[in-house]
């Protein structure tokens, strides 16, 4: 949620930002600043009231110590409608607090400068590519047809248990999830990251803290009888484990990374580019997460880009990155970096992770600060990223390194997977 300061010193700019994001936001600019006027007057009387309650307190006790009993009663009444006024300015306050709540969290983050123009995915900036393209022979398979012949995934069984996007994993399909989680969280390790396991089931205020509601509310899986929501991400409940902190500013930045299942609805996602492992409602991922100092953030950014770089170097995979341009971008993003792999058999990009700056968006909807050199507490950046999404990792590894004698793993996960070839 942008900071109503920010509205009110750089209205212009604002507006003009967001338009990066194809968001037109000068009406609801409009009505923010001027329930912000009005919350700000009915503060200033509310204060000015309290003062004189304070001030009418203090003499009432005085009165009452030097005899003065009738004075003091008198002063007692004017004291209750002093009192009475208050608690209607409180409400009232209250309401403009609500109402203007409930129109800032319409605006999306603002995009950082470096964020490029554009409406669609089209139109994002290729910044790094690498790695060589697999050639493959002309009886290649898509990775569905090889999770059969191999027998790694069951689709079909995974449909009957729950429905289409719940595949199941079998044999060395199964290790080669379980050899991921640990290659992702030990390279996490190694990076300086704390191993966190954490809930995958979230209240609504965790959900509300990161910015999937109510912004992708219809995305969620619900529980509605005890209001839980199914993660879509590990970005969720390990962010908002610093909901609410006041963090002192030598322990920045604070880095965490947890491996969860991942739930998403993908309401209205069908067609070919849904096949195989290409977009599930449940899947694996291992997320990292920054809580960074506004000055450091960015370089941050970069840290976390060049790790998720350096697994998909280590995996062997040919890889770009992209920054997205302001309409491919989420609500709440201020930057990202999108990572794709190139699957051979489909002969297309694939994305297998986000890595993003969200400045003081999700801290300021948290009040997740901290202390500053000065004792002054400011808000933190937040980051996150996929380190990564095991998916489409898992298709491009099938598809990329097929042979006619079978699948070859690449060197830096055979101490994983106990296996050189799946054959």
């Amino acid at each position: 949620m942008l900071q109503i300061s920010r509205i009110r010193d750089q209205k212009e700019e604002a507006i003009g930002r967001l338009r990066i994001k194809n968001f037109d936001a000068s009406a609801i600019v409009e009505d923010i600043l001027l329930i912000d006027q009005a919350r700000r007057k009915t503060q200033e009387e509310l204060d000015s009231l309290r003062n004189e309650a304070n001030q009418l307190s203090k003499k009432i006790g005085e009165l009452y110590k030097s005899g003065k009993k009738a004075e003091a009663d008198d002063l007692k009444n004017k004291s209750a409608a002093v009192k009475e006024t208050e608690k209607q300015l409180e409400s009232i306050l209250r309401e403009h607090e609500e109402k203007q709540n409930d129109l800032l969290i319409l605006l999306p983050n603002i995009p950082s400068e470096q964020v490029p123009a554009g409406k669609t995915s089209a139109e994002n900036e290729v910044v790094h590519e690498e790695g060589a393209m697999p050639v493959l022979g002309t009886n290649a398979k898509p990775h569905w047809d090889l999770a059969t012949q191999y027998d790694l995934i069951d689709f079909e069984l995974g449909v009957k248990i729950t429905g289409a996007g719940f595949p199941i994993y079998r044999n060395k399909g199964a290790r080669l999830q379980r050899a991921l989680l640990n290659f992702f969280l030990d390279n996490a390790a190694a990076a300086g990251f704390t191993e966190i396991q954490p809930p995958i089931l979230v209240n609504a205020a965790s959900a509300y803290g990161t910015g999937q509601l109510p912004d992708k509310e219809g995305q969620m899986y619900h529980a509605p009888i005890d209001d839980f929501y199914l993660i879509p991400t590990a970005e969720v409940p390990i962010t908002n484990m610093f909901r609410d902190m006041i963090l002192p500013e030598a322990s920045l930045p604070v880095k965490y990374c947890g491996y969860t299942p991942c739930f998403r609805r993908e309401a209205g996602s069908y067609g070919k580019d849904v096949r195989g492992l290409n977009r599930l409602h449940q899947f694996d991922k291992v997320e990292i997460v920054q809580i960074a100092a506004p000055s450091k953030s960015y370089a941050v950014l970069e840290e976390m880009k060049d790790h998720v770089a350096g697994l998909l170097r280590k995996l062997e995979l040919p890889f770009r990155i992209l920054k997205l341009c302001g309409g491919d971008m989420s609500f709440a993003s201020a930057l990202t970096y999108d990572f794709e792999v190139y699957s051979a058999a489909q002969k297309k990009w694939l994305e297998v992770s986000s890595v993003s700056n969200f400045e003081t968006f999700q801290s300021n909807r948290m009040k997740l600060r901290y202390k500053d050199a000065n004792g002054k507490s400011q808000l933190a950046h937040t980051l996150n990223g996929s380190a990564l999404a095991f998916p489409r990792i898992v298709a491009s590894l099938l598809e990329n390194n097929q042979s006619v004698n079978g699948i070859r793993i690449p060197k830096a996960l055979v101490p994983y997977t106990g296996f050189e070839m799946i054959n």
